[in-house]
């Protein structure tokens, strides 16, 4: 069984009773010498749907829940449903526009990389690959003779994501992004 540190964002684990999907970590180091690093998750209660705050310190050891990811990709919406299809057996899974609302950021018809998160052959969450390939749709004009290195500015996607781009980019470039850190990678 893996300790808290070992954790990473995407996991099932089980406390307190509960079966949970890790969606964020957040670590904190106390102030006091030798004190053991505190990391809170957000996760993802896959019964009840509720948001729920854990807290362990470093060497808690957790227990994990067996998962399974399965290729997919986005297939169409259903009102407030989002339905995804097995890349291999065109099984169909279906997510609540609330329980994937940060993860749509990310999501276009075109996206390559995308899995299903299985948990006792329940589809629980998405894994977005490292990085993902948008078009700017709307940003400031680009300056000419601006260098990589120089400042930056705001670009907007069709998915409603913002993300800081260099002066020299323009709306209608296609660009890298990386999804863990919501930052601008290069042109595609």
């Amino acid at each position: 069984m893996p300790k808290a540190s070992e954790i990473k964002k995407g996991f099932a684990i089980e406390s307190n009773g509960k079966t949970l999907l890790v969606k964020d970590i957040e670590v904190t180091t106390p102030g006091g010498r030798g004190g053991a690093k505190i990391y809170k998750m957000r996760c993802l209660d896959l019964i009840t749907g509720a948001r729920v705050d854990e807290r362990y310190k470093s060497d808690d050891v957790l227990e994990t829940v067996e998962m399974n990811k399965r290729s997919a990709a986005f297939s169409y919406i259903d009102g407030d449903d989002y339905i995804f299809m097995d890349n291999e057996d065109y099984s169909q899974y279906t997510f609540k526009h609330a329980d994937i609302e940060d993860d749509l950021l990310y999501i276009t018809e075109e996206i390559q990389g995308l899995q299903v998160i299985l948990v006792n052959g329940a589809a629980v969450g998405l894994e977005l690959p490292s990085s993902v390939e948008l078009v700017i749709e709307e940003t400031d004009p680009s300056i000419k003779g601006a260098s990589a290195s120089s400042r930056t500015k705001p670009a907007r996607f069709a998915t409603g994501l913002v993300v800081q781009v260099p002066e020299y980019i323009a709306t209608g470039d296609r660009v890298v992004i990386n999804t863990a850190e919501r930052k601008y990678m290069n042109r595609a």
